[in-house]
Parts: C-alpha cells; structure tokens; sequence
C-alpha cells in the first residue's frame, strides 16, 4: 500500500523577524475592509463554502496581498455563511491555532498577526497541514491574516460575532509611556465587548506576572466582563492548549517558569448595561 505523502513544514529560521512592533505607528499601514460585508471568507475556508482548495494564500501580506474593494456577497461574508467565530490575537507561529483546529473542527478560527514574515509561516503552514490532511479536510477551518487588531478589529466582525477570543503571550510593554500599547487596555476591551457574543469567552495567559495582573485587574474593572476561576478550567481542553501548545508557553515551560491565566465571560448586554 502507498505511504502517506509527506509534505515539508515551513521553517521557522526563514520567516524571522523581530519579537515586537509598534502597533500604534503610523509606519504599520495594512490593508483592511471598510466594515465586515466588504470580506470574503470563502478565500480563507474554502472547504466550509463548498468551495475546492487550492492552496492559493491571500494573508494581506507583501508577499500574498488581498484588497477589499467591494461588498461581497451575504453567501461568503458571514451575514447568511459561515463565520469566524474564534480570534487568536497576536497569534505569533500559530501553535495555538493548529492545536485548536482539531479541537473545535466545526468552528472557524482566525490567527490576526500584525508581522508580515511571520503571517507568512503562519499561512504556509496551515497550507502544509491542510494539504497533508486532505482526505480528511482537517485544519480546513483555521486561517491567518496580516492585521492590527487594535485599529481594525470591528471591520472584520459584527457585533455579537465571536465565542471565543485569546491573548496568548502578548507583548508586555514595561515601560510606563508604552502601555498604552498593551492589548488588553480598557478602550480595547470595549471592543472586545463589542465583538464577543453574550456568553463569549476571554482567554488571557502570559508568563509576566506583572502583565498578568494588568490584564486580569482590567477585565474585572469592565462592566461587561465577570471572572470564571481558573481552578474550575484546569482540565479544559481549550485552556490547556492555551497553556502548553503555543511556541511562548513552549519556551516558557522549558525554562522551567511558571504562566499565569485567567478566563472570562461575556455578560449579557443588559446586565452589563445597568453596571456601567
């Protein structure tokens, strides 16, 4: 019987690029839709639009562009189709994307990274896996896209739109005149709010203590979010990915240090309301 054919991974050492950018510059200039009915997600999860796949990428990068110049139709933009209904913000090589690809085959998931080179690894690697999984049209339902979360977020999803969202290993930001580029901040988890359905879910882990208490102190501020403890997520499939499948918990367990986590729920807009 033949052997299943192999098909080379990208490596990592030709999509290096620096750890961090500034993603308040005005140098980061990335394409984006003017609202969510200008994007077609069928070029992005083929499969789940009846759709064959045929490799092509468009990441919004350099080297694979895509440009937004029209509405697109209700079939393919997410108004009477299928959706994105998990965001991984910052989603580094995409560790968490493919660990929860198998985890949740019904959802489509969306990686958002806001470094050219490292979109790049990221697409061609779901490129790899997808073509080495073609009879079973497994990781057919996680993506990536070059992006600025903290510009361009809500035109990529309506309101209520997404069950799930993760900030995975963000960057900390030491200095006091830079927190303002923290993702988590309170303008953003408006934001969050916005696009989290009633229910959805905030993932937030990073190996910075400080930074942790600076994400978990400003989502117990927001009136829209409450805490779920963490000791009742332990044995949570999607939490556990969250902590030991990403290449920053990876190093991070290597070195023997510690990640710290915390998960909350999106209250109902009424509830959340009568808080403010």
């Amino acid at each position: 019987m033949e052997g299943k054919r192999k098909f080379d991974k990208p490596k990592k050492s030709q999509f290096r690029q620096r750890a961090h950018c500034n993603p308040l510059a005005d140098s980061v200039s990335i394409e984006y839709p003017l609202n969510p009915d200008y994007v077609d997600w069928s070029v992005h999860y083929p499969r789940f639009f009846n759709k064959e796949d045929d490799g092509a990428l468009q990441l919004n990068t350099i080297e694979y562009p895509i440009k937004y110049p029209t509405k697109q139709d209700n079939t393919v933009n997410g108004r009477d189709s299928a959706k994105v209904e998990v965001l991984d913000v910052g989603c580094g090589f995409g560790g968490l994307l493919v660990a929860l690809a198998p985890l949740l085959p019904d959802k489509l998931i969306l990686g958002m990274e806001i470094r050219d080179k490292v979109t790049n690894y990221v697409g061609e690697r779901i490129k790899q896996l997808r073509a080495e999984h073609a009879d079973t049209g497994a990781y057919g339902n996680a993506s990536v896209l070059r992006q600025n979360v903290m510009k361009n977020l809500v035109n990529y999803f309506r309101k209520g739109q997404l069950q799930k969202i993760f900030f995975c290993f963000p960057d900390p930001h030491f200095k006091r005149s830079n927190w303002r580029r923290r993702i988590v901040n309170e303008s953003l988890l408006a934001q969050y709010a916005y696009v989290l359905a009633e229910g959805g879910l905030l993932y937030c882990v990073t190996d910075v203590r400080e930074l942790y208490e600076w994400m978990r102190g400003s989502c117990l501020l927001h009136p829209a979010f409450e805490e779920i403890p963490i000791e009742t997520l332990q044995n949570d499939p999607v939490v556990l990915a969250m902590r030991n499948e990403t290449e920053e918990s990876k190093k991070v367990k290597r070195a023997g240090m510690p990640n710290y986590a915390a998960v909350f729920r999106r209250k109902a807009r009424a509830e959340s309301t009568q808080q403010q």
